[in-house]
């Protein structure tokens, strides 16, 4: 049994945070704000496993009311899906995302964060795309004051 799933997020730009996209910290004046580490490549990446699982999205696992997640490290909330997607049966077949902002440049920052999120995934780096884009100018991810991600994922399990 085959199943896809897609995940989207989007974070405002704010000074005195590090950007992490990709469990990778990316040189930068200013970081992604949210109540985890605000890596909103891999809670896109989440949000695509867990729908590819006909699972809540990443705010009803880890919602941020909830003291636990303050400061935690996008990563490790992908582990956590991990193993109970693991638990579940499931296996992730491949990864694809695009991340929109821009600036920093993100393009030399993509092995490391395939390197990153693809033992995490159970994954080799060829099965997990990372695209870096701009939005040419155009709304506020385009003004530079956000980064919007986007993810599909594909699991597979036996039936």
């Amino acid at each position: 049994m085959y199943r896809t799933g897609f995940g989207y997020d989007l974070h405002r730009l704010e000074k005195g945070r590090k950007l992490v996209l990709g469990g990778v910290e990316v040189p930068g004046r200013e970081g992604l704000a949210g109540h985890s580490d605000g890596d909103c490549l891999t809670h896109a990446v989440i949000d695509a496993l867990l729908g590819a699982a006909g699972e809540a999205d990443i705010g009803r696992h880890f919602p941020d009311t909830d003291p636990r997640w303050k400061g935690a490290r996008s990563v490790e909330l992908l582990a956590i899906v991990m193993e109970n997607l693991r638990l579940a049966g499931w296996r992730v077949e491949n990864v694809d995302s695009v991340v929109v902002a821009e600036k920093p440049l993100l393009a030399p920052h993509i092995p490391a964060m395939k390197q990153a999120l693809a033992p995490v995934l159970g994954v080799g780096p060829e099965a997990l795309g990372i695209k870096a884009k701009t939005n040419e100018g155009l709304g506020l991810i385009g003004k530079g004051r956000a980064i919007a991600c986007w993810a599909s994922a594909l699991l597979s399990r036996r039936a």
